[in-house]
């Protein structure tokens, strides 16, 4: 081999290497990139979680606040009321900054919905009437509840128990109990995402049921569809409307005595989120109650959630 093949061997073996060592090094920029970005991601779900739980932690502070009366104000927020039907101050509760990024919450009266486990069909019945389900869906979903719930394994005529949900892609069994969390009810027969959720601008179960509560509803914070599942009339809800638009009932009028509503809460729904660079990166929705422990009032966590 002469002088200059050799020269010109040496010259492609170096430019093999030089361009297999830019290969390499554009691929550890690249991995390098991408790590640093998983970091950042990691970091930043882990403050706006912290962040949605100082949401959660500024609510509780509000409910701690132990006042005798809630109604939604005008804005369509909770607002607590004193004795004397004044209003409350209310915390900030949009995009509040903190350390890291800021937190944002939505607290409800959880006893402004319709327990599940304590109502009768045809409140049910009545409450998925008013979300604006066909009545066959209704049929479908009123037995399957039932049969949900009860003890046994016997279908009623439009209900699912065990050996057809065990039919399913991914089989499960009756829970032959009472609901434990408001989730639960997507895995009942009838049941859609829609439905469960809302669409078209209607409310879905999620907002209007509950499975948490003593069974009783606040007078001042019902909504329509809840209000007309307890039987009530167009004339009396527009009457019960109209009056807390002034200030919240202080003692319930004896027209709607004995008839599962109350004018007073204990038990809340806060749904906080974490937002990081102005992004929401965390969400938790937790149920909680005013109760007493020890002889000492306390706040209990009845059910959490959390997604990051």
């Amino acid at each position: 081999m002469s002088g200059r093949d050799e020269r010109g061997f040496a010259l492609v073996a170096v430019l093999l290497v030089l361009t297999i060592l830019g290969v390499v090094g554009a691929e550890f920029a690249y991995s390098m990139r991408l790590e640093a970005a998983s970091v950042r991601a990691y970091k930043a779900s882990i403050v706006a979680g912290h962040l949605a739980e100082a949401g959660l932690e500024q609510a509780i502070r509000e409910i701690a606040g132990d006042a005798p009366f809630a109604a939604v104000a005008d804005d369509g927020r909770l607002t607590f009321y004193e004795a004397t039907g004044l209003p409350r101050a209310r915390l900030p509760r949009t995009k509040v900054p903190l350390a890291g990024g800021a937190f944002t919450y939505r607290l409800t009266d959880e006893e402004a919905r319709l327990n599940l486990n304590a109502s009768p069909p045809d409140r049910v019945d009545r409450l998925l009437q008013a979300l604006g389900i066909d009545k066959s869906v209704r049929d479908v979903i009123i037995d399957s509840l039932q049969d949900w719930r009860d003890p046994n394994e016997e279908h009623r005529l439009n209900g699912w128990e065990s050996d057809d949900y065990l039919k399913l892609a991914e089989p499960y069994r009756s829970h032959n109990a009472n609901l434990d969390s408001l989730a639960e009810l997507r895995q009942v027969h009838g049941i859609t995402r829609a439905i469960y959720e809302g669409a078209e601008g209607r409310p879905g179960l999620a907002e209007v049921a509950t499975v948490k509560t003593p069974g009783t509803v606040n007078l001042n914070t019902a909504g329509e569809a809840v209000l007309r599942a307890l039987g009530l009339s167009d004339a009396e809800i527009t009457q019960i409307v109209q009056a807390r638009r002034l200030a919240p009932y202080t003692s319930l009028p004896g027209q709607f005595g004995g008839r599962g509503l109350t004018i007073n809460t204990r038990t809340f729904r806060v749904e906080a989120e974490g937002l990081v660079d102005g992004q929401v990166r965390a969400r938790l929705t937790a149920v909680v109650q005013r109760a007493v422990q020890n002889g000492k009032p306390a706040i209990v966590v009845l059910e959490w959630s959390g997604i990051r």
